[in-house]
């Protein structure tokens, strides 16, 4: 048998591969001894196959190349839907539902299909030669006409890199109804090899909801618990803050659209105290409000598997958390420069 340079070199490549098929490997090594000058029943040895199918691929490649290496095509099993069934399979699970149900299942599809007679099964293998999966949704927001978007996106991100001589930057916002729940069964300490165990249920204990303002140019948080997420509440916080801060420095914050942050009472007390200066973030954009940051942290540090025995116990640390914050507090370093992402 002879072998041409260039399909030695795809065979010695099929027959050094880690990630080929172990069929194809062993069909390039066939191939490779028999090109050598070695006897069916020596490649049998080595390459631990029959003498049979020895001869068979030896016999495949001398009629077909390379091409006589790869499986040949079998009949399966009969077509039992044409084109028209596949059609209509498709057109039913990009169609809405029937009321009440809001998403197709392989079963509803084929149920609604009934006159055809196809399976679920069937319906299944359709959706996936044509990657459907009418069973999956994902959400998706259609963001508010915002004119000035980058406009205000960048004038935060200046004042966050380029505070004011002397000024007080705040970030201000609320993190409502946290809940207070305490596992019903003590959980299990992480080992080597398993990771921390938690009980699946829980007592609840209430809510707690907090007002927070970040210092962004210290990274210093101050924190409040609050019973009511209002105007009034709301107000109460900055007049606190009004008086922790020195009356003559400027006091630029960064807020939200809340509901609390642009009501009329809120825009008046704002108003009357000209040394206070807002930027709105635009809407849908609250993540331009650096104490969202904060919050992340204490979600993944002390809320997400934390336990509570009660709302005394939560608030105790969320205020501990905070304090302990504040010790070791450095500003984030903020990188978004308020400039729209340009495509690669």
């Amino acid at each position: 048998m002879t072998v041409d340079e260039g399909t030695r070199r795809r065979l010695e490549q099929i027959a050094g591969s880690v990630k080929a098929e172990v069929r194809a490997v062993v069909r390039a090594k066939i191939v490779l001894a028999a090109a050598a000058g070695a006897s069916n029943e020596t490649i049998a040895r080595t390459v631990r196959v029959s003498v049979n199918t020895v001869r068979k691929w030896r016999g495949r490649f001398a009629a077909r190349g390379l091409e006589g290496l790869k499986d040949a095509k079998r009949s399966g099993r009969p077509c039992l839907h044409g084109a028209g069934v596949r059609l209509a399979v498709v057109a039913t699970a990009t169609s809405a539902p029937p009321f009440p149900e809001s998403t197709w299942s392989h079963r509803a599809i084929a149920a609604h299909l009934a006159p055809i007679k196809i399976s679920a099964s069937q319906v299944g293998r359709i959706l996936a030669d044509g990657d459907l999966k009418p069973h999956r949704v994902r959400g998706w927001l259609t963001r508010r006409q915002t004119p000035d978007f980058w406009e205000r996106a960048a004038d935060i991100c200046h004042l966050y890199r380029n505070p004011p001589e002397g000024a007080v930057v705040l970030s201000i916002d609320e993190k409502t109804a946290i809940a207070a729940r305490s596992r019903k069964h003590p959980g299990r300490a992480v080992q080597p090899g398993r990771p921390a165990h938690q009980e699946f249920e829980y007592v609840r204990h209430g809510t707690v909801s907090i007002i927070a303002a970040l210092n962004v140019i210290s990274g210093e948080i101050l924190t409040e618990p609050i019973t009511r997420n209002n105007s009034a509440t709301f107000v109460g916080f900055l007049q606190m803050l009004d008086r922790l801060i020195d009356p003559s420095r400027q006091i630029h914050i960064v807020l939200d659209n809340g509901s609390s942050h642009t009501a009329k009472n809120t825009r008046a007390w704002l108003a009357d105290h000209p040394l206070w200066h807002v930027r709105w973030t635009p809407p849908h954009a609250s993540w331009l409000n650096q104490v969202e940051l904060y919050f992340s942290v204490l979600t993944r540090r002390v809320l997400r598997h934390g336990d509570f025995a009660d709302r005394h116990d939560l608030i105790d640390k969320l205020d501990t958390f905070a304090i302990a914050h504040n010790t070791t507090a450095k500003p984030y370093r903020w990188t978004y420069d308020g400039t729209p992402l340009k495509a690669a």
